[in-house]
């Protein structure tokens, strides 16, 4: 966020040759124009993620520089686009309490001004076909994590339903996809000593076709996550027919059709724990819903959402008064 600003200006040799910018929040758009000067033309900045709504890890203090980046940027756009309502509510309800961190002239008109050139847009996500057959799972039932193996995600939990598995005699294989960009957590390190024969892979699967094929084989995905603005693993898992499991918080009531709350979303850990037991024992009946849940995941494949980004920058070039190139 620092950096990429620098980086770009001089990344791109003639600005004048572009109808429109894209970025995401991960660069200062403000340092960018100012560099750039008036040749700069406008700007579309897709907020996947803030940093005034990211969860601090044990320890960390706020670091008020990037909040202050995020508010910037977006005055700087022509438009901000949010990856889910979630998104954007959370936005928008904690800019106000970020701006009393200063000690005097609060610029308050910021939210309003954002908020006049914000919208929502869901990520296109990449889904395989959808088989419109039950599909065939192997025994004994395979869990599948396939989110960043970080803090935000909470793997405490997620393990801690696994512990409660095992000692009710539950069997179940164990599929730990994910990033990691750090050093390797001591949750996960813990759990590859404690399942031992129970996990199946371990770690970054960097095939697509390889981790398709686990999601397709996956009986049950579990997300325990403190944050989560879309859910693009969640989708892709539910759209290979893996039943899912997520918290009756952050976006997963937005991705997920109220219908299916009383079956895949939880609210405690000890609604995670009943549930997945279920799942594992096959007494849910969630079987006869995925299938369903599934094809409602089609809403966020590319094919479908393409159109929606393509009304998106026409706007951005139109309202400048430029023409956009073929």
């Amino acid at each position: 966020m620092r950096g990429a600003a620098l980086y770009f200006f001089k990344k791109i040799p003639c600005l004048e040759d572009y109808d429109g910018l894209i970025l995401s929040d991960l660069m200062s758009l403000s340092d960018f124009r100012s560099l750039a000067g008036t040749c700069c033309p406008p700007a579309l900045v897709y907020f996947h993620e803030s940093q005034i709504t990211y969860p601090l890890a044990p320890g960390e203090a706020m670091d008020v520089h990037f909040g202050f980046t995020d508010m910037t940027t977006a005055l700087a756009a022509k438009r901000i686009l949010f990856n889910s309502q979630t998104h954007f509510d959370a936005f928008f309800s904690k800019l106000p309490q970020f701006l009393k961190m200063m000690p005097d002239y609060r610029p308050t008109w910021v939210v309003d001004e954002i908020r006049s050139r914000a919208g929502v847009l869901h990520p296109g996500c990449r889904l395989s076909p959808v088989n419109p057959s039950a599909p065939v799972r192997s025994e004994p039932p395979l869990v599948i994590w396939n989110h960043r193996w970080e803090f935000d995600k909470n793997p405490k939990d997620f393990f801690l339903a696994l512990d409660e598995m095992v000692k009710r005699g539950l069997d179940f294989r164990l599929a730990l996809l994910g990033e990691n960009f750090q050093n390797c957590p001591k949750d996960f390190t813990a759990a590859r000593k404690r399942y031992g024969r129970r996990i199946v892979h371990y770690g970054y699967e960097p095939s697509r076709p390889a981790y398709e094929a686990w999601l397709k084989e996956g009986t049950v995905v579990v997300s325990t996550a403190w944050q989560e603005n879309f859910g693009i693993s969640m989708v892709e898992a539910i759209s290979a027919s893996c039943i899912p499991l997520l918290p009756h918080r952050l976006s997963y009531p937005e991705i997920i059709p109220e219908s299916f709350h009383g079956d895949f979303l939880y609210k405690n850990q000890e609604d995670l724990v009943e549930k997945l037991a279920r799942v594992l024992s096959g007494t849910s009946g969630s079987e006869r819903k995925i299938e369903k849940l599934s094809l409602k995941m089609k809403r966020f494949s590319w094919h479908h959402m393409i159109p929606r980004y393509d009304d998106e920058l026409k706007n951005l070039v139109i309202a400048q008064g430029t023409k956009m190139k073929s």
